[in-house]
């Protein structure tokens, strides 16, 4: 298979979707969910509701089939009326082990929601490009793999067959790309940056190189043929599209490649700097400081702290939490 940049990104970043609860309810019902810092996710299995987020003055309407991603810090409440007192969410779902809950009798609404765990300090290269709302539509081109999606992950969950565990993560992992790719794909409205490079095909064979070989000294001539244009009109478009001149993007992602790598204490930055396509480890140095701020061995240092902060958030995030 060809290098596929995005993938490639979603696994630098360690994302893994986890469906973490939901409910059922009937009858005039609210809840309100706290800000977190996660990227929560979720989608309406039955019925409908409106969604009001923080710092949002008008609901939004979510029907049978809609999915939502917030990838910032933000409360919402979801509703079946919004003049309705909203029941807190941390109180609804607080008790061990407890994922689901009903509101009145139940019959009139389903929710499933989950949030992505991401590497507690490269994870913020995959939160940083995504906007901060993501809504689409059960009307949507990826309408029907949604729809199977979930009927698969609620039978999954009710059945409880062999395996359902590892499917239903499966199948989270799949609905969170899905999300994704829906959103890539209205790649015309996107603001410029590395989510909207991504989704572009006329740069896409750039892209491709790039991610697939970083270590090489690509020139802008070998880039822009690849993608059948002029050295001109591929420096624009590829600017247009991505915000940043295609060497720099060469660069920036030649340094999330080396974060990664520094990571491991017995790696020396020499090691790490050739692995890269740097020819010495003072011209490393000097790249990496000036796009991550601190040198190789600062940086290497500063993991252990961070490290140790980001555990107490990350690895409780593996727990069956619903909210």
């Amino acid at each position: 298979m060809r290098v596929d940049p995005f993938s490639e990104i979603l696994k630098l970043t360690n994302a893994e979707a986890v469906v973490t609860g939901g409910f059922t309810a009937g009858g005039p019902w609210a809840i309100r969910f706290p800000g977190r810092d996660k990227i929560k996710f979720f989608a309406v299995v039955k019925g409908s509701c409106w969604v009001k987020l923080e710092g949002e003055a008008e609901p939004r309407h979510f029907e049978t089939g809609d999915v939502g991603l917030l990838a910032e810090r933000r409360s919402f409440v979801l509703a079946s009326d919004l003049s309705v007192a909203p029941l807190d969410a941390m109180d609804l779902f607080s008790g061990s082990g407890r994922t689901m809950a009903t509101l009145g009798d139940g019959g009139d609404f389903a929710h499933i929601g989950g949030h992505v765990l991401l590497d507690p300090i490269r994870g913020r290269m995959l939160a940083d490009i995504l906007p901060p709302w993501i809504h689409t539509r059960a009307s949507s081109p990826h309408a029907t793999i949604f729809r199977w999606l979930l009927d698969r992950l609620i039978e999954e969950r009710d059945v409880g067959q062999p395996g359902a565990q590892l499917a239903s993560a499966q199948l989270t992992q799949l609905l969170f790309i899905e999300i994704l790719r829906s959103h890539l794909n209205t790649s015309n409205r996107l603001p410029a940056g590395r989510l909207r490079a991504l989704a572009d095909p006329r740069i896409a064979p750039a892209l491709r190189l790039m991610h697939g070989n970083p270590a090489r000294a690509w020139h802008l001539e070998e880039l822009a043929k690849a993608c059948a244009m002029s050295r001109t009109s591929f420096a624009f478009h590829f600017r247009k599209a991505a915000g940043v001149a295609p060497l720099a993007y060469l660069t920036e992602w030649r340094m999330r490649l080396a974060e990664r790598a520094l990571r491991a204490e017995k790696t020396p930055v020499s090691v790490v700097a050739r692995s890269l396509g740097y020819t010495s480890e003072s011209a490393f140095s000097n790249a990496f400081k000036r796009v991550s701020g601190s040198s190789p061995m600062a940086y290497r240092s500063s993991l252990h702290v961070a490290d140790g902060d980001a555990s107490g958030e990350a690895l409780p995030g593996k727990t069956t939490n619903a909210v």
